[in-house]
Parts: structure tokens; C-alpha cells; sequence
């Protein structure tokens, strides 16, 4: 399905080892009766892939196509928005504006006065920003968010559209990150940010139980339960969360492998040093919601025990996969950070040695999470060789 390209996997050895509850399933239940009350929400469809079957030699491959999610193009409008909302409302009942105040009360602007004067951002590489923003829009405050220089204008277009001020912040993302709590303690605002660092998880839980959202779909849709699961890394949450939801809905036999880029393979590193290890440089992987060099504190507390394996893979072999299933009938529209467990699968399938330590085989059942779809059109335009099925760049 796709060339051979080399790529690096390390097996967790302390997987399966007790650990710290990070992600309480109250929380989750009140974050998914929540995001599938709002308006716009649908479950995003799971898709056979029977040729990407075939390629790695095993029963099934599934891939959970996240790139309709509430049209931000994303899985990331789960969390970032359902943390805004959760933000606002504790804020009113700290203030003592508002005890209980409901998303229904936020959208429709009943607290419109206090709110408008609070201002929450973040920093991002495209995705969680648009999620801010758009949770910000949507719940009626301001909203300010830092990206880095090596975010692409389409992805920074995209997030203006919702009203947020877009500052550019030279380096990486963990420089806009650093940026963006500097700024929030010099002027008041609030932090939305999808990475935890110490001192600063509550937030960060809330995005990761909203992400919980999309695992829980697909559990639902899958029928029985996957032998393996590839999920995309970055910080680590999505990871974090996708992993916590497979267990509590299937026990530990699946196995979470996680995918990220070479140039980026923060928690690669962490899991060979058996600790948080922070990725230096510029992080300058095609696979932009992927790069990032620093694990979120909260995620790993929960990959350290529950991650089975991390696999690192270059960026054309995220090309291959991009053109794989834009090719396909019907196609499907995966942006450059969809594709990352996709191409870690077969890449492990196709070296012995990797695949039996893995544990794949003709009997494995396999779940991919597709993050995103197009979110920026020029980018896929130009990696892919035409534009998203369905989209015009004029």
C-alpha cells in the first residue's frame, strides 16, 4: 500500500504497571452527555480498510475519520471547546455571577456581560487553537492565541475566522506555549491549553476527557473489541485519553501503540528514558499538529503504564498514506497528522522483526483514529498533488 521507509519503535517496558487514576470516568460521562447535547454534534464514521488490511497481513484494519467533527476539521473540537465552556462556567460561580450556569445559558449569551470581559487562549499548531477559538465564539468570551512561525497561513486564517487575535511567537511550539502562559499571567487571561505541566493540569483534564468522546464513539462502532489501536502522539493526549477510554471499555488486553514523527518523538524518548524527555530544535516535521517536543505531564502519567509500544515514522511515509486513501473509492480526505498511526502500522507490519514484538498477525484487529481531515487545503493540495475531494482553493 505504501514503500518501505525506515522507521524507529521502542517497546514500553513498563507497561501494564499500576499507576495514578488521571482520567475519572464521571468526568468523561458528563463530558460526553455534554459535547453530544450541543448543536452540530454526529458521530464521525468508522471505515473499513480492506487493501491497508491486506498490506499489513492482518484481519481488519478501521479507521475512525475525525475530519467532519463540528466542520473544524478535527477531533480537537472535542476538547478545546468543552474546556472553554467548563473554564467559563467555573469562573461565573467563583465570581458569584452564576452558580450553574449550563453551555445553553453561555451560547445564548445570558451572561453575555461578564463573560465578554474574560479572555482565554492557547498555544497551538492549528487544530486546538481553531477549538479554542471556536469554543470561545461559541460561549461568548475573547480569545487570543499563539502560534508559532512554522504554522501555515491557511491554518492561522482559520482560526481568525472565529474572532481570535492570532500572535506569532518565534520557535517551536513549546516556545508558544511558554508564550502563551507569559502573556496570560501578565494580563490576566485564561490558559486553555491541551498540554499539562506542573501546576497546571485541571484544564488540560478537561480536553483530554472531551477527546474521550471520539474513543467512545468508535467503541461503539467497532462491534468487538480491537487487538491493537495506533493513535497519533504530539503532547500525548489524545493518546492518553484514547488509551484510557480502550481499557475501560475493553479491559488492558489492546494494545495502544503510539505514532509520531521522527523529527518529533518526544514520547518516544520519554519511554526509552522512562521519563518525560523534552525533544530540542525545530521540531520541523511535515506532520504539524505533531510537532511538538515536550509530553504533557497528565498524559504521561497515563501512556507510561498504558502505552504498549511507540513508533516513530518519517514524514513520507505520511505523504504515502495521505495519497493512499485519497485514492481509494471512495476516498477519504486525511490531513498530514491523520495519517501517522496508519503508516506506523504497516511500516511495523512489514518488519519481522517489529511485528512480532508487536504481536500482529493474520488475526489482528486493528483501530486507527483519523484526527483530522484537510485543514489546511493548500498543504494537502500540495502534498497530496490536488485539492481535498470536494474543495476548491480559489
Amino acid at each position: 500500500m505504501i514503500p518501505t521507509f525506515p522507521f524507529r519503535f521502542m517497546i514500553n517496558r513498563r507497561h501494564g504497571t499500576p499507576g495514578v487514576v488521571v482520567l475519572p470516568d464521571g468526568g468523561f460521562r458528563r463530558a460526553k452527555a455534554e459535547i453530544a447535547s450541543w448543536p452540530g454534534y454526529a458521530v464521525t464514521p468508522l471505515v473499513d480498510l480492506p487493501d491497508a488490511a491486506a498490506a499489513a497481513r492482518v484481519a481488519s484494519v478501521q479507521y475512525k475519520d475525525e475530519g467532519g467533527r463540528f466542520g473544524l476539521g478535527s477531533f480537537k473540537a472535542l476538547g478545546g471547546a468543552y474546556a472553554v465552556m467548563r473554564l467559563l462556567q467555573a469562573v461565573l460561580a467563583k465570581r458569584g455571577v452564576a452558580n450553574a450556569a449550563t453551555a445553553a445559558d453561555l451560547m445564548e449569551g445570558a451572561f453575555m456581560d461578564a463573560t465578554k470581559v474574560f479572555t482565554v487562549c492557547c498555544a497551538t499548531d492549528g487544530n486546538h487553537g481553531r477549538s479554542v477559538a471556536w469554543g470561545a465564539k461559541l460561549f461568548g468570551a475573547a480569545c487570543v492565541i499563539f502560534v508559532h512561525e512554522h504554522v501555515s497561513q491557511g491554518r492561522r486564517d482559520a482560526i481568525a475566522k472565529y474572532g481570535a487575535e492570532i500572535r506569532v511567537v518565534p520557535g517551536n511550539y513549546d516556545d508558544a506555549v511558554r508564550e502563551a502562559q507569559k502573556q496570560a499571567d501578565a494580563n490576566g487571561w485564561f490558559v486553555v491549553s491541551d498540554t499539562s505541566y506542573p501546576g497546571y493540569t485541571e484544564v488540560p483534564r478537561d480536553v483530554m476527557q472531551g477527546y474521550r468522546v471520539m474513543a467512545d464513539e468508535a467503541a461503539e462502532q467497532i462491534g468487538t473489541a480491537p487487538t491493537h489501536v495506533f493513535i497519533q502522539g504530539g503532547v500525548g493526549g489524545v493518546a492518553a485519553a484514547v488509551a484510557a477510554q480502550m481499557r475501560a471499555r475493553f479491559g488492558a488486553a489492546v494494545r495502544v501503540i503510539i505514532a509520531e514523527p521522527e523529527k518529533a518523538a518526544c514520547l518516544l524518548a520519554s519511554v526509552e528514558a522512562g521519563a518525560p524527555t523534552t525533544i530540542e530544535g525545530d521540531l520541523d516535521t511535515l506532520m504539524a499538529g505533531l510537532a511538538c517536543g515536550e509530553p504533557s505531564l497528565l498524559a504521561w502519567q497515563e501512556l507510561e503504564r498504558s502505552a504498549f509500544a511507540v513508533i516513530a515514522v518519517p514524514d513520507d511515509s505520511a505523504v504515502a498514506c495521505m495519497k493512499a486513501l485519497a485514492a481509494r473509492k471512495p476516498p477519504i480526505v486525511a490531513g498530514e497528522s491523520a495519517v501517522a498511526g496508519l503508516a506506523a502500522l504497516l511500516l511495523a507490519a512489514g518488519e519481522p522483526f517489529a511485528r512480532a514484538a508487536l504481536g500482529l498477525d493474520e488475526n489482528s484487529r486493528v483501530l486507527l483514529f483519523g484526527t483530522e481531515g484537510a485543514t489546511d487545503p493548500e498543504v494537502y493540495a500540495r502534498l497530496v498533488g490536488h485539492p481535498p475531494e470536494g474543495a476548491s482553493l480559489n
